[in-house]
């Protein structure tokens, strides 16, 4: 089993997976440089933190094919550090957010991926589908007729390449065949040379600079939690969508320790921290990568373009790369979801058009991520409210009322549960309240059903407790509530 599984991962359909994770490194350039930009960094160090994450997580990540590396969420997060206390400062900050990633991973904490509703799921890719779009938008917007034809060009190739063969990924066709127009008519059109300072030596390995005192750790313990949160958070969405698409499980708990790795290693080698990168691991999906193999070439390729092939990969247009990444931004859009709009529970259809709406404003896919989490929770928590009802029966010859209780009682249904219960309807009679059919789940709950046995007896009516599951009575029970007293 354990050899079935390595063998899918690594030496399934080897050029398909190295030409996938090819794509998905021309995809990463261009975001690479502009998020080092964002950071308040040098190009090199998020190129160098690309292919140390992208080479350390094909063998610790948990989501086999899924791409890593400089991304800007943590980018955001990390850019005041930088502006404030100098690039070995966030040297240490990623450090440290590896250290609270792993730790995260051990604890197996990566269960909490399950509280992220689809709706939630749906706004996050749409949103960041937006922003990689609007990313391109400087390269786009206010050029010149040769700009836009090299763009309409770009797309064409990518486009309808597929439609002759599928042997090479037809961004890679768009690559090699805009840059050598470009060279061949010398076009005057802006290169991958002119976006920033390429790495002209390879990677080198040093303790982050910084004094270690209590200090420091003050200093970046606040930016380390937030970039390892938004690194978890934004990997964790990445894999599930990677599952998605595969129809294949993933290891959420391997994929937080195995982000934590990378990032400690990043780190170690003058990069800033990173995450699962969910555009370009779309276009590596879509062109074949399923296993460890195309996450690895990713890595390895980014190197060897950025070192070895410089002179070369400096001419490439950035057109070629932008039609890419306009590729890349419409794969990644769920064009279903448009329709489902209107078709889906209005509350569902709410939480997506927010997680949209705020990432995109803010561009911020963690906090976009969180509200929809959050806004989630409050929907879910009034639909399971509304479901707890209490109906009364009355039985004149016994001189008794009896209350069906059905559904969930908990701190949002408790007050409902409350003002069900009349006084004046009981008065004079025996009360017995059923609860076969009803869960109490917090002590909000036993609490509200304390309130109500307690009101019964301040009137002098005799009260019955009936039917406690055994979760609800252990609970009241260890609670010593007054309605355990009254349970028959």
């Amino acid at each position: 089993m354990q050899f079935s599984s390595i063998r899918r991962d690594w030496s399934a359909n080897p050029m398909r997976e190295m030409l996938a994770g090819a794509v998905a490194t021309f995809a990463l350039i261009p975001e690479v440089i502009a998020f080092s930009f964002v950071a308040g960094v040098d190009p090199q160090v998020g190129l160098f933190a690309s292919f140390i994450i992208g080479i350390v997580i094909a063998f610790t990540g948990g989501r086999p094919a899924m791409i890593s590396a400089a991304a800007g969420s943590v980018a955001l997060v990390a850019a005041p550090l930088v502006h404030a206390h100098g690039l070995a400062y966030l040297f240490a900050a990623g450090l440290l957010a590896g250290v609270i990633q792993i730790v995260f991973g051990l604890l197996r904490l990566g269960v909490l991926m399950r509280f992220v509703s689809r709706s939630v799921r749906t706004g996050f890719v749409n949103a960041l589908a937006i922003l990689i779009f609007a990313a391109q938008l400087p390269h786009i917007v206010g050029g010149d007729w040769l700009a836009y034809g090299m763009l309409a060009a770009g797309l064409a190739v990518i486009y309808l390449v597929p439609r002759i063969t599928t042997a090479i990924p037809s961004p890679l066709i768009c690559i090699v065949v805009l840059t050598v127009a470009s060279i061949a008519w010398q076009l005057p059109v802006m290169t991958i040379a002119d976006l920033g300072k390429l790495p002209d030596s390879l990677p080198v390995f040093g303790w982050p600079a910084v004094p270690m005192t209590l200090e420091t750790l003050t200093i970046i313990a606040g930016p380390a939690l937030a970039i390892a949160m938004v690194g978890l958070l934004e990997s964790m969405m990445t894999a599930r969508v990677v599952d998605d698409l595969t129809g294949t499980p993933s290891s959420k708990n391997r994929e937080c320790a195995g982000l934590g790795i990378a990032n400690t290693a990043a780190s170690l080698f003058g990069g800033i921290a990173g995450c699962g990168m969910i555009g370009q691991t779309v276009s590596n999906v879509k062109y074949g990568g399923r296993g460890r193999l195309s996450t690895l070439f990713a890595g390895a390729f980014l190197l060897v373009l950025m070192v070895l092939l410089k002179p070369w990969v400096s001419q490439v247009p950035v057109a070629a790369l932008v039609a890419i990444m306009v590729m890349v931004s419409i794969d990644t859009f769920d064009w279903s979801s448009l329709k489902t709009l209107v078709v889906h529970p209005k509350m569902s259809s709410a939480v997506m058009v927010v997680t949209v709406v705020v990432t995109v404003f803010s561009a911020n896919l963690a906090l976009g991520v969180t509200i929809g989490v959050l806004l989630s929770g409050v929907f879910f928590t009034f639909k399971v409210a509304r479901l707890m009802k209490v109906e009364t029966e009355t039985d004149a010859s016994r001189g008794q009322v009896k209350y069906r209780v059905s559904g969930q009682v908990f701190f949002a249904s408790a007050d409902v549960f409350i003002d069900a219960f009349d006084i004046e309807e009981a008065k004079g009679t025996s009360v017995v309240i059923d609860v076969s059919q009803a869960h109490f789940w917090d002590i909000t709950a036993v609490a509200a059903l304390d309130k109500v046995v307690d009101r019964f007896r301040a009137h002098d009516i005799a009260t019955t407790v009936l039917g406690l599951n055994d979760a609800s009575a252990t609970l009241i029970g260890s609670l010593d509530s007054p309605a355990k007293l009254k349970e028959i």
